[in-house]
């Protein structure tokens, strides 16, 4: 019987799984439920040593004579510490190794309980990765806990041989030992490149075969990659290909776009037949919350996360293999592999999609920014600010054409407008922005600078507030709350503009706005940089908005 500790039995299931199996375990009370666990389990090999100083060189020698990682076990405390020494031996002799201390709850460090230090991180920069392992009380702590040590034994061998720590706390009672086996876990592979010498080349190939439903959804990727013909061929009708404005052209076909509006209206009966067995992602961000929580819910039975730097990063909570190369070539190397039936999948998501229609809104918000997109130049750049902006513009089409620029790393309001002028001080196209209220008012020192060019145009959404907060679901403001969560305001940018020799444009109807957007996309060259500030109802908007994604429900 093993210990009921789930995170323990997390990290003594992934130890097997990963092919680590030789194990030296020292003495001491708080790491008894890890020390009965692993000693228990036929498929390892144990080693005693009391003294954790030689215990950790014993580990070493381990490695070293059998190529494969040895694993140390201490309990908590000063014990950890005198690991040290054979801890930075292992780094700088880039043998791989894995230090595993039991620990005290957080909250007992620094309070004169017995045998406690801070333990997370203690090792600094002699260890490759260094994690702290949560006690698992939900699912999302069971996941979050299985993508650590998952993470920690990964990064043994990557980009080098070293250590790693894997800190463990353990709640009272310690011993309880009432699981009779080892829990089933999710196992994160990574391929560094692949070329025929890999032994699992052809294994990777054979499984991605075997699914028919396989989409790939692409995130932000600020460049144009255009495929050669041969390959678009071979790769667009295989999969579903899912990916929004700032994915870009970086898809070999035409994407699905207008996915998040399509989840949102899915009947409950359609889940299953949209739902992936194979996903695959490269590219950085996604912005649709629908889709993150669709994949959530609907996890696919494999996700293949391609990147260059070959991070683990699980964004649908599935994630099974990291492949570290460049995306597009893995693209290209695939695509004469995959077997010639035609899957129908992809064309059950087009389909699909193409029966969502474009919204046509009065006057509002979401009516402007379609404005802007559908009479932008053909040849622009389109930045979009965050929160709702960029949610906007995902409801309509945008030409290829056009390149879409939106700071998506961390998703922050800050410095949208700041980006977007230094983007346009370097570029000899127009550079349209599409900005909210509180973005651009938290930014608005971005138009005091010498370098802003009057190729610089800026669409101004002013709703007087955070339109985005009446929208979230389960949000309700009390009189005294809306006031500190919407920021509500009576600002103008019109006097900031002309001070700063901007061109400055207003609309408050549908008359306007239409006369005005038709001066402010004019593909000519102005001599100085153009401001169109359109105001709004944050409350009329807000409805619009929900009554659109009502309608669709209907549909």
């Amino acid at each position: 019987m093993y210990t009921d500790k789930k995170n323990i039995l997390q990290l003594v299931a992934l130890l097997q799984a990963h092919g680590i199996t030789k194990i030296v375990l020292c003495p001491g009370s708080r790491n008894v439920p890890i020390v009965h666990t692993l000693s228990n389990h036929p498929d390892f090999t144990c080693y005693a040593v009391t003294d954790e100083r030689s215990a950790g060189y014993f580990a070493i020698g381990l490695t070293l004579n059998g190529g494969k990682p040895a694993a140390i076990c201490c309990t908590s405390g000063t014990a950890l510490l005198n690991l040290h020494p054979a801890v930075a031996e292992a780094f700088y002799q880039n043998v791989p190794l894995v230090v595993i201390s039991a620990d005290r709850p957080a909250a007992w460090i620094g309070q004169m309980d017995g045998q406690t230090l801070p333990q997370p991180g203690v090792f600094q920069s002699l260890v490759k990765k260094s994690v702290n392992l949560p006690e698992i009380h939900t699912d999302e702590d069971e996941w979050y806990c299985n993508r650590l040590i998952n993470e920690a034994l990964l990064e043994m061998n990557h980009h080098g041989k070293g250590p790693v720590h894997i800190n463990v706390p353990i709640s009272e009672p310690l011993f309880q030992f009432t699981a009779d086996a080892l829990p089933e876990v999710r196992v994160i592979t990574r391929y560094q490149g692949l070329n025929v010498y890999d032994r699992d080349y052809n294994d990777l190939i054979d499984r991605m075969n075997k699914y028919q439903k396989r989409m790939i959804i692409v995130g932000q990727m600020n460049l144009i990659y255009l495929f050669e013909k041969r390959y678009t061929k071979l790769l667009y009708k295989h999969f579903a290909w899912l990916t929004e404005h700032i994915g870009n052209q970086t898809v070999p076909g035409i994407p699905v776009k207008n996915f998040d509006a399509a989840l949102y209206a899915m009947p409950e009966e359609k889940i299953d037949q949209m739902s992936p067995e194979l996903l695959i992602t490269y590219g950085g961000h996604v912005v649709s919350k629908r889709l993150k929580k669709f994949l959530r819910q609907h996890p696919p039975k494999e996700h293949w996360h391609v990147s260059p730097d070959g991070e683990v990063v699980d964004l649908y909570g599935s994630l099974t293999t990291v492949i570290e190369m460049d995306p597009f070539e893995f693209l290209e190397k695939i695509a004469s592999l995959l077997d010639n039936r035609t899957p129908e999948y992809p064309r059950v998501w087009e389909n699909y999609c193409k029966i969502i229609p474009e919204p046509e809104f009065a006057y509002s918000e979401m009516a402007a920014v379609g404005a802007l997109i559908k009479s932008l130049p053909e040849s622009c750049a389109l930045h979009l600010a965050n929160s709702s902006v960029v949610r906007y513009a995902q409801l309509y089409a945008i030409p290829s054409t056009i390149e879409v620029c939106c700071n998506r790393g961390t998703s922050g309001i800050e410095g949208s407008l700041s980006t977007a002028v230094g983007y346009a001080a370097a570029s000899d196209k127009l550079n349209f922005i599409a900005i909210g209220d509180l973005s651009f008012f938290y930014d608005m020192n971005a138009l005091w600078n010498v370098n802003v060019r009057p190729n610089l145009r800026i669409l101004l959404l002013n709703n007087g507030g955070g339109e985005i907060f009446h929208t979230l679901p389960g949000l309700k403001m009390s009189g005294t709350s809306q006031k500190f969560i919407v920021a509500v305001h009576q600002t103008t940018a019109k006097g900031w503009a002309e001070e700063r020799g901007f061109l400055y444009l207003q609309a408050e109807n549908e008359e306007e706005l239409a006369e005005t957007m038709q001066i402010f996309t004019q593909p000519e060259a102005k001599e100085r940089p153009v401001l169109l500030e359109v105001f709004t109802s944050k409350n009329k908007d807000a409805r619009m908005l929900k009554n659109y994604y009502h309608q669709l429900k209907q549909k």
